[in-house]
């Protein structure tokens, strides 16, 4: 499955990739569940504008959203860029 997503423009409010303690395509292990992950992009939840991330399952290619600081709080770890 091939998916086409474009990041949200950039303004005063929102994040742009280079951002994020995490590039896109870099590939995470969650220290908890032991699962892998590749972060899509950098987004903002609508309802407040907070940075956060969009990645992809490489277990079940399920996509997930989590608020940037939830990201880089030390549950997720580099695994590669």
């Amino acid at each position: 499955m091939t998916t086409n997503l474009t990041p949200a423009k950039t303004s005063a409010n929102t994040v742009s990739a280079d951002e994020g303690l995490f590039k896109p395509g870099s590939k995470l292990k969650h220290k908890k569940s032991g699962g892998f992950y590749r972060v899509v992009m950098l987004a903002n939840i609508e309802a407040n504008l907070a940075p956060a991330y969009v990645y992809e399952s490489l277990q079940n290619q399920n996509f997930w959203i989590r608020p940037q600081a939830e990201m880089e709080d030390g549950r997720f770890e580099l695994v590669s860029e």
